[in-house]
């Protein structure tokens, strides 16, 4: 009798065929814990779309996304259609464009549950593929934010709090739907799939653990806004990001690491 699955793994595609074939040969070469892996295609209608089809291991759901619900929102509605068909202890949010790089990741992420009911929440902030030292000079150069922050200017939208984000997140199930919570709230507001959904977490008095990108980087790795530099007939990207992000994906996707996982076409199957 198969085991009861611990975990379910949502990552949501749309036309990112080679990033996702990456994710998810890597989540099934590093997974040993029990877990269902759900794939939810935002139309993508691409070779995307039949390679997913092809996987027999996955969860694949298929939805049409609402006329003028694109990027973001889109993003936000498909991770909360995998949420609503989950009965794992664990939902856990992934990006495409994420890789697994360890083994024994799911295990370790899960421990920084514990045995406390109340932590509802293990994640991390941005995750970049620079130097550490560039992270923190490019913090201590943001004059926007030291002068928000000296200012004290309003931030109804919270875009400066601090957040865990959908990168690979992982949440207790049933706080979420206990708590009637959604990766669509303040939609209207344009506001980043899950952080409404964290902030309400966090005041409504749930713990949360916030990992250092220097820890969540020892699990996975994050090629960021690869999704929309792949796709750039339909997201507007910066000239600089878009150089930056193709320089970063030749550079992993060459890798000997990655290149083994996509050469073991058995982790398909």
């Amino acid at each position: 009798m198969p085991e009861q699955p611990v975990a379910t793994l949502c990552i949501v595609n749309y036309k990112t065929l080679d990033f996702t074939r990456l994710c998810l040969r890597s989540i099934r070469r590093f997974t040993r814990i029990p877990c269902e892996v759900m794939v939810v295609d935002n139309n993508s209608a691409d070779a995307s779309t039949e390679y997913l089809r092809s996987l027999k291991w996955i969860r694949l759901i298929e939805r049409r996304p609402e006329p003028g619900e694109q990027g973001g929102i889109a993003h936000a509605a498909a991770l909360q259609e995998g949420l609503d068909r989950c009965h794992s202890d664990f939902f856990i949010s992934m990006h495409s464009d994420t890789f697994v790089q360890t083994e024994g990741w799911l295990s370790d992420l899960i421990g920084y549950f514990g045995n406390d009911p109340q932590v509802a929440c293990v994640g991390s902030g941005k995750l970049e593929l620079i130097p550490r030292w560039r992270m923190w000079l490019k913090q201590a150069t943001d004059i926007r934010t030291f002068k928000r922050r000296l200012l004290h200017a309003p931030d109804p939208l919270s875009k400066h709090r601090y957040y865990n984000r959908t990168i690979c997140c992982l949440y207790r199930t049933d706080v979420l739907k206990k708590e009637n919570l959604s990766f669509l709230m303040d939609r209207d507001k344009g506001v980043t799939a899950g952080k409404k959904l964290y902030f309400e977490l966090v005041d409504r008095g749930y713990k949360t653990v916030e990992l250092p990108p220097s820890v969540m980087s020892r699990y996975v790795l994050h090629l960021a806004h690869a999704t929309q530099v792949v796709n750039p007939q339909e997201f507007n990207v910066r000239s600089r990001t878009t150089r930056k992000c193709n320089h970063l994906a030749r550079k992993v996707m060459s890798s000997p690491a990655v290149q083994r996982i996509l050469n073991d076409d058995r982790l398909d199957t």
